[in-house]
Formats: C-alpha cells, sequence, structure tokens
C-alpha cells in the first residue's frame, strides 16, 4: 500500500470525474467523495481545484446541478437574502437583476461556477447514495448508489444540506384523495391550476412564496394553517443596468456593498441570540405591516401571530397578506382531521371540496439522512447515533464516524444571514483537516467524543437562553422528539468562522492502519485537545 494517503495526490491522473471515477482500477478508493451539488458540494469542489487537488469526484443524484435550487422551483421561488451576500466570495455576480435573486437565477449562477472553475470533470450525475458504510480494515469508506454502482473514498464529504428531504404530514384518509396532489418541491408544472378547487396544506416560506403566485389563476383556494408566520416587509427591487455595470467593471463597489449587506444582516443577531427583549421592536413593525395589508378585522386576527416574533422563522412578502384578501381565498384556521376522495374535512365537520392538494409543510430538518445511508464504525447507523438529537463537532464531524465530514451539518443553519459564509467557513475547516491528515500521514482521523461533547454542551447552553428558546413557540428548529436546537448556530456569523478558521489535530484521534509501509502498528496520537471557542 502506498505510504501516502491517495487524497493528497495532485497528479491529473488522479482525477475522478464522470470518466474517471468509473474508470479506476478496480478497488482503488478516490481520495475525496463529495455528496450533492449545491452550494455545498460545488464550494468544497471548486477549493478543492482551486488548490490544485485532483483526486476527488462529486456524486450527484440528479442528472444536473443545483441542489435545493434545483429541486425547488415552485411559482415565485426566491431566495430570502440578498443575492450579493447568497454567492460565493470568491464568485461574485455583477449580473444579478434583483435584490433577491430569483430561483432561475440562483440555479444559472451555480452553473455558472461550474463552467468558470471547470468542473465537469469531476461531476457524476444520476449517482444517488444510498449506503455508505465505514470499511474500517481497509480505512476507507465503501459507497453504494442507486444506480448500482459501487465504489470507495477515502474521505466522504456530505453536501446534501438538511432541506433536501420533503417533509409530509400524516393526515389520515390522504391516501385516499383522488385529485391532483404534490409537495412544493415536487411542483408539477404541467398541471394546469386554472379554474381548480386548490387547498393550501401548510403556512411555511415556501407557501409565502407561491400563494401569490396561484391566487389569481384559481377558482378556489383553502389555506390551511395551523400557525401563522410573522412576516416582515421585503425590501427587493430591481438591479439597474448601470449598478450591473458598476459592479462589472469596478468589482470593488460590489464588494462594498457585499460587506454593508452582511453587517446589516449579521447586526440582527442581537435580537435573536444575544438580547431577546429587542425583538419586540421588530415585532411592531410586523404588526404594521398586517395592519398596513389586511383591512379586515377577522382575516387580521388570523394572520396575527401569538408567540414571539423570532421563534419560529421569520419571514418576508410584499404580496402574500393582500393575496390573502381576494375574493377566492379563504384562509382556514381549524385543525384538519382527516381527507377523502374530494377534499378535507376540519374539526369542525366542514368539508372543503378541491381539486388538487398542495403541502407547504417544509422538510425533515431534524433527520437530514435517511436509516441506512450511513453507516459508522462498528457498523452504528448515523440514525442511531443521532436518536437524541443531531449534533456534531462544529457541524462538521462526529465521533465514531472517521473521514466523515458534514458541509450545513447540525446546529449550522441561520435566521439571520447567508447560509453560503457558513459553507465557505466549513469548506475551509474541511480543507485544514486534509492538510493537517497530510501532514501527520494519516489514514484516518476522528474528533474526540469529549471534545465534540463539551462543545455542543456550550451550543446548547447559548440556545437555551435565545429567542428560539423563549419565545413560546414550537417550530422545526427543534428536535419534535425532545425539543432540543439542532438546527441553529446561536450566535455571528463571524465566531463561526473564527471557530472554524484553525484546524487542531489535537481535537482529533489519528490513526494508522496496521497495514502501512512506514508504520509498525496503529497508533493513536494522544496530544492535549485546544477545543474551539
Amino acid at each position: 500500500m502506498n505510504a501516502s494517503p491517495r487524497f493528497f495526490d495532485t497528479a491529473g491522473q488522479g482525477a475522478a470525474g464522470t470518466g474517471a471515477a468509473s474508470n479506476r482500477h478496480a478497488g482503488e478508493p478516490i481520495g475525496v467523495a463529495i455528496i450533492g451539488t449545491g452550494f455545498a458540494g460545488l464550494g468544497m469542489a471548486i477549493r478543492l481545484r482551486q488548490r490544485g487537488q485532483t483526486d476527488f469526484a462529486v456524486f450527484e443524484k440528479a442528472g444536473s446541478v443545483g441542489g435545493t435550487w434545483r429541486d425547488n422551483h415552485y411559482p415565485g421561488c426566491a431566495c430570502d437574502v440578498q443575492s450579493h451576500v447568497y454567492s460565493f466570495s470568491f464568485a461574485p455576480n455583477p449580473l444579478w437583476t434583483r435584490m433577491f435573486a430569483p430561483q432561475p437565477e440562483i440555479r444559472a449562477y451555480l452553473n455558472r461556477c461550474v463552467e468558470q472553475f471547470r468542473l465537469a470533470p469531476w461531476l457524476n450525475f444520476d449517482h444517488e447514495l444510498t449506503r455508505a458504510h465505514w470499511d474500517e480494515t481497509a480505512q476507507c469508506w465503501r459507497l453504494a448508489f442507486a444506480n448500482g454502482k459501487r465504489l470507495a473514498a477515502r474521505v466522504l464529504i456530505s453536501g446534501m444540506g438538511g432541506l433536501s428531504r420533503p417533509a409530509l404530514p400524516a393526515i389520515p384518509g390522504v391516501e385516499r384523495f383522488a385529485g391532483k396532489a404534490f409537495h412544493s418541491q415536487q411542483w408539477d408544472h404541467g398541471y394546469a391550476l386554472e379554474g381548480k378547487r386548490v387547498a393550501v396544506i401548510g403556512t411555511g416560506a415556501s407557501a409565502i412564496q407561491f400563494v401569490p403566485q396561484i391566487a389569481p389563476k384559481v377558482a378556489k383556494l383553502a389555506l390551511f394553517q395551523r400557525t401563522p408566520p410573522w412576516i416582515m416587509p421585503k425590501p427587493d427591487r430591481p438591479l439597474s443596468r448601470f449598478e450591473q455595470w458598476m459592479f462589472r467593471a469596478l468589482p470593488f463597489t460590489q464588494k462594498i456593498a457585499r460587506t454593508g449587506l452582511y453587517w446589516m444582516l449579521e447586526s440582527r443577531v442581537l435580537g435573536f441570540a444575544v438580547h431577546p427583549a429587542l425583538m419586540k421592536n421588530v415585532q411592531k413593525l410586523a404588526l404594521r405591516h398586517i395592519r398596513q395589508q389586511v383591512g379586515d378585522p377577522a382575516l387580521r386576527a388570523a394572520v396575527t401571530p401569538d408567540y414571539t416574533i423570532g421563534c419560529k422563522r421569520v419571514l418576508i412578502s410584499n404580496d402574500y397578506y393582500p393575496a390573502l384578501t381576494r375574493a377566492n381565498v379563504n384562509v382556514v384556521t381549524d385543525a384538519i382531521e382527516r381527507i377523502d376522495a374530494t377534499g378535507v374535512i376540519t374539526a369542525d365537520g366542514r368539508h372543503h371540496e378541491v381539486d388538487c392538494l398542495i403541502y407547504g409543510t417544509g422538510f425533515q430538518v431534524a433527520d437530514p439522512f435517511p436509516p441506512g445511508a450511513v453507516i459508522g464504525r462498528d457498523g452504528v447507523d448515523i440514525v442511531q447515533t443521532w436518536r437524541d438529537g443531531a449534533h456534531a463537532y462544529l457541524g462538521t464531524t462526529l465521533p465514531g464516524y472517521p473521514n466523515f465530514f458534514m458541509i450545513v451539518g447540525p446546529n449550522t443553519g441561520l435566521g439571520h444571514n447567508s447560509m453560503v459564509f457558513m459553507i465557505e467557513s466549513q469548506v475551509e475547516y474541511i480543507l485544514g483537516a486534509l492538510d493537517a491528515m497530510k501532514q501527520e500521514r494519516a489514514d484516518a482521523i476522528e474528533v474526540r467524543p469529549q471534545v465534540e461533547a463539551r462543545y455542543n454542551a456550550r451550543i446548547q447552553d447559548q440556545l437555551g437562553r435565545a429567542i428560539w428558546s423563549v419565545g413560546g413557540c414550537k417550530s422545526w428548529y427543534l428536535d419534535p422528539r425532545n425539543g432540543k436546537n439542532t438546527t441553529l448556530w446561536p450566535g455571528f456569523t463571524w465566531r463561526f468562522r473564527q471557530a472554524t478558521a484553525h484546524f487542531s489535530i489535537a481535537d482529533y484521534q489519528v490513526f494508522r492502519a496496521p497495514y502501512r509501509e512506514d508504520a509498525e502498528a496503529p497508533f493513536i496520537v494522544t496530544t492535549q485537545t485546544t477545543e474551539a471557542a
């Protein structure tokens, strides 16, 4: 066996792209396997290429790149973070057409990144990962894909994200419905909504965007609302041709705009996590937004939340409330009791006849991996490891799962700023891990259990004082099994960047396999830990 871990090879023969991945010698591991082609997976691949590394491959379940911005294509789909900060720092886009980019533009941006950084040879489409298990003897990950392909990788990096698996409500009788039904992520553009009676179940971020788009088309729209969201005005506007020219001709102007937006957004964490009492002033603005856009007292009462703003995800929209005031739209607040072949029956006994059911019910955030997908040391499923809630060190590594890294892992989500900033922070941390492995001539590294446990104890302590815990509501931020917030980062994003800026090998166990030519026996580095703050 080569004494140098293969994932540090930089020669051209190490390339593992669409052709090369299937042409490797039988059983020869890929250096780095990246799962997913959203911002996380592409960001990781781009940074590897920028460093001259070629021994990696990116695997995508679909036939094109884009991640959530490929999968979510419902009417009105757009980002709720300003365009200039919702892009890679190393690949600014001067041609955004709006302050808040619509889905087609974001997907096009990711495709341009593939072209700009010449990633095509490393991309493997139609490769849905069905199982990854750690092979202790060979010190590598064994990967199995839905298309029948099998291969090995020294390092496995998940860029699948938490908003990739739709959540469908367990409503009695749903299987009996004879009409059309789909989740917002699986929007059927071939189904004509014109003249149809439509039921929208859920009032999350997706519904806030697509309801105003379909309300003018349908004959009737029944919006089944369990808990109303807080909604703020959306400061959106078109970007002028002059602004686009300026950003293209004078790149520093876009950098200034990006920096200003970042710090403006960053200031919002003061109310979320530092001084929750500040959210009362924000709530007054949201209440004024309701008063200005909803004149009917009964409807106004129905859409006004009874919990502190920020406890759930704060949404932004200028056209959602006006859509609810249309004569053909009815906001239903009675609980859904069951569904039958022709419609929805609510707790008051009323039968709402509909032709189409659209679920705006979000995603399985608490369980980002299905059972059997990731199997670590000693055959332990990650689902079992996370039976009491997801957790990880810096949202990136997990005891019992050597050489496994997550981007957008537990407690890296945000309610106030751009996730791309967090993604880039994790990417750089993983690059630091790969450098440390090369320096240590290590086959595998694994975060120490006590390091990860102490880190998460601090994170949960901070979250316990934040608005998401004290605001008086339940949300998808919280694990339904125990109420633990396994989703959000509890503070300033620059603190996360600070914590991930330096990879400390002392926080990890370092393994060399017994078969190594330069090692007499396996060993574990036992240096002092230096945990992230």
